[in-house]
């Protein structure tokens, strides 16, 4: 039943953590983390230090109690270059923009014997990025994609412990291998049904990239005018991810150009062989739903069959009904829970002491440049995602210009991620090569 005995956690953020109280308690298996030596980690591998390697995952929501408890870490390493052993299963818990980075770092004859590889929080792309890079050092290792990371943990207070709280638990996650049928997919769905997930297996691990919702909302609300004046700090009054404007970045140009990049992102995997998803009904069924007073289920199903603007008017009543969250308890005034009231994040200085930009739109950019060089390596046009990508490189670099002098993180210098782009391309090639000769 798949080997994962011994799996080895690449990253020391939340996520990791929670998965390893998981592994741990329902498998009973070996885990080891590792992650890189920076001022951020320090205090993570120093209350590991100080207690004994033990770790906790709390939970807000009584009902997802199975994700709750507390073990002891096996084996810690301090930087990717330091890892020993032989790990059946490594699970990459980083962001995607570092996946091959983090790879280079640890010795192939360690990689060379894994079995599997299992992608948490993957985007478009990075299952053919792995597949490539561990072909390149002679590994066959099974390659598995999850559409997204199962909720929202972070750290109990604040800043990185060996403890970790989770605050929300999806009902559903996609998921796909390299390899079909897959005893690892197996064990992982009795698994995650165990914690009250439901696995959908998909035909491919691409089709299981596919699902994860920031591909098609994150550019549009992040990677405009708007949104870009208040996170680099132009605008003093502070304004919220998901309102309409004056309040936020929503209007009805926001909408079109959502509904514009979902057309293009669907036209590159449909090209790839790939089934499409229907926007509307993905954000309600297994994002956050909507009252079918303000959304019949009949204009969900239909979505993808209706004209440009009908759909728009949808996606526009969509974000008005989660203004407030339409199934909280309304208090004495009739006022519902402040659903919408996400602060748009502004630049920070980091724990190295340089100025950075926070994780949205920092890693929405990695994401959105790699759809933007498959669609190109495709021939597929993609004049929205290209008008994000101006806008967003425009403000980064006006904003180097800006602070000259200071210290600055990688993320305000313009990227072209041509390594990634071209192992992806090439894996790409051999998919669509491979379907014609078939």
């Amino acid at each position: 039943m798949g080997d994962m005995n011994r799996i080895l956690l690449l990253g020391t953020g939340p996520a990791s953590i929670q998965m390893a109280v998981m592994f741990k308690k329902h498998w009973k298996c070996c885990v080891g983390v590792v992650g890189r030596e920076s001022v951020r980690s320090t205090s993570f591998f120093t209350a590991l230090q100080q207690s004994s390697q033990q770790i906790r995952a709390d939970i807000q929501n009584e009902k997802h109690q199975k994700m709750e408890g507390e073990c002891q870490i096996d084996h810690v390493f301090h930087g990717y270059g330091s890892v020993t052993g032989e790990w059946d299963t490594v699970i990459l818990s980083v962001t995607t923009d570092a996946y091959t980075e983090v790879l280079q770092q640890i010795n192939d004859q360690v990689l060379q014997q894994i079995k599997c590889m299992i992608l948490v929080s993957p985007t478009l792309g990075s299952n053919s990025l792995l597949r490539h890079y561990l072909n390149r050092i002679g590994s066959n290792a099974e390659i598995i994609s999850f559409s997204t990371y199962l909720g929202d943990t972070r750290w109990f207070h604040d800043q990185p412990s060996n403890r970790v709280i989770t605050t929300g638990v999806k009902k559903k996650l996609y998921i796909g291998s390299t390899r079909a049928p897959s005893p690892s997919i197996k064990r992982l769905c009795e698994l995650f049904k165990q914690v009250g997930i439901h696995l959908e297996v998909m035909d491919s691990p691409i089709e299981a990239e596919t699902r994860n919702i920031s591909l098609y909302v994150h550019p549009p609300l992040f990677m405009n005018a708007f949104s870009l004046r208040v996170i680099f700090g132009e605008e003093p009054i502070k304004k919220y991810v998901y309102k309409m404007f004056p309040e936020g970045p929503i209007t009805q140009y926001l909408i079109r150009d959502m509904l514009a990049q979902w057309k293009e992102i669907t036209k590159v995997v449909e090209k790839l062989n790939i089934k499409g998803l229907n926007l509307l009904k993905f954000m309600t069924d297994d994002n956050y739903p909507v009252r079918l007073e303000s959304l019949s289920r009949d204009d969900i199903e239909n979505f993808v069959h209706y004209e440009t603007i009908h759909q728009e008017y949808l996606l526009f009543i969509r974000y008005t009904s989660l203004l407030i969250d339409p199934f909280s308890e309304p208090d004495s005034d009739g006022r519902y829970f402040d659903f919408s009231a996400v602060p748009i994040r502004k630049i920070f200085i980091n724990r190295e002491g340089y100025w950075d930009i926070p994780r949205m739109p920092k890693e929405d950019y990695y994401r959105i440049k790699i759809i933007q060089g498959i669609a190109r390596y495709i021939d597929s046009s993609c004049p929205t995602i290209d008008t994000f990508i101006e806008t967003y490189e425009s403000k980064i670099s006006e904003a180097a210009q800006t602070r000259k002098g200071e210290q600055l993180s990688d993320a305000f210098v313009v990227q072209s991620f041509a390594e990634d782009l071209k192992m992806i391309c090439s894996e790409i090639e051999k998919g669509i090569g491979s379907k014609k000769s078939h």
